[in-house]
């Protein structure tokens, strides 16, 4: 047999399509395009005259070369990763403190599995969330009050920051059981106007809704706010006014049946989040490797346990 073209992108790559079930989401939890995972593995199998996998299946179905190679992925990625971490420690990189700052009130929904996946790549990490809402969580980088900021948009003017992109999600517009606009095929900013909107007590440039829909058709309901997002389902339930919520994090009500959603707008209401970290000093390295990983287990956990996101 010739010299293997293997090598650990590949095995990275198998990985990755088992997580994520389609090439097109693993290419995305690679951070590569599709067209260039796809070239990857096409190499591959011509390389070993075999297929890999099933491509209209859904999930993707490897086979048996193709669990052959996985087994293979299994075994050598996690031992590579396990050594990097543990050089990184070797030269004092793998201890330390990361702060994080959120300003969305469901970020602690996903962010905590993230964390806990974290505690056990680098168990010496001391990680923190900042109290409080913030209204402004890049701005405590540039005052070494937090390393890393969850945020739904980043200023193109940002300085001296990193922008690590995490994924998108839908909005939904969260109603009460048999309201008759539940018979509509999507709601317009218009079926807002009367009705109270519920949010978060945040300004209004953090609200997809009102900054994406609301405001340009010059739509301004009555307000009620309240921090907590249970508390928020309870008053659309008791037909107090609607919300508008990520799907992800109001999934397991609707499968209870306890309120009801609708689709914002025609195409539906998206919304995104990213990662940003302060950017390291020219020539001074990188510390920190610990933060780096983070953005990787952040994107791969919420690919795992949140329903219906999309790796950006």
């Amino acid at each position: 047999m010739p010299t293997s073209i293997l090598d650990l992108r590949h095995l990275r790559t198998l990985l990755a399509l088992l997580e994520a079930g389609s090439v097109s989401r693993a290419a995305a939890l690679q951070n590569v395009t599709q067209s260039a995972l796809s070239h990857q593995l096409k190499a591959l199998e011509e390389f070993y005259g075999l297929t890999l996998f099933e491509r209209k299946s859904a999930p993707v179905s490897f086979t048996p070369a193709g669990r052959r190679l996985l087994d293979l992925a299994q075994a050598v990625i996690p031992a590579v990763e396990k050594a990097e971490r543990d050089i990184a420690r070797l030269g004092g990189h793998g201890a330390g403190k990361m702060r994080i700052a959120v300003e969305c009130h469901t970020c602690f929904d996903w962010l905590m599995p993230s964390m806990d996946a974290l505690r056990l790549r680098w168990p010496e990490v001391e990680q923190d969330i900042v109290s409080g809402f913030q209204s402004d969580p890049v701005g405590l980088l540039h005052q070494d009050r937090a390393d890393v900021a969850i945020v739904s948009e980043v200023d193109a003017d940002e300085r001296d920051v990193q922008v690590h992109p995490l994924f998108e999600f839908d909005i939904v517009a969260i109603l009460p059981l048999g309201h008759p606009l539940l018979a509509h095929d999507h709601l317009e900013a218009a079926d807002f106007a009367g009705q109270t909107l519920i949010t978060y007590p945040v300004p209004d440039e953090m609200l997809d809704l009102v900054r994406q829909v609301l405001r340009p058709a010059g739509v301004e309901p009555p307000r009620r706010t309240t921090e907590l997002t249970v508390a928020m389902l309870q008053l659309v339930a008791s037909g107090r006014g609607f919300a508008a919520l990520p799907l992800w994090a109001v999934q397991t009500y609707l499968q209870r049946g306890y309120v009801a959603q609708q689709r914002i707008g025609a195409h539906g209401l998206t919304g995104r989040l990213y990662a940003v970290t302060r950017r390291p000093a020219e020539g001074s390295g990188r510390d920190d490797a610990y933060l780096d990983d983070f953005v990787q287990v952040m994107r791969e956990t919420s690919l795992r346990t949140l329903p219906g996101i999309r790796l950006l």
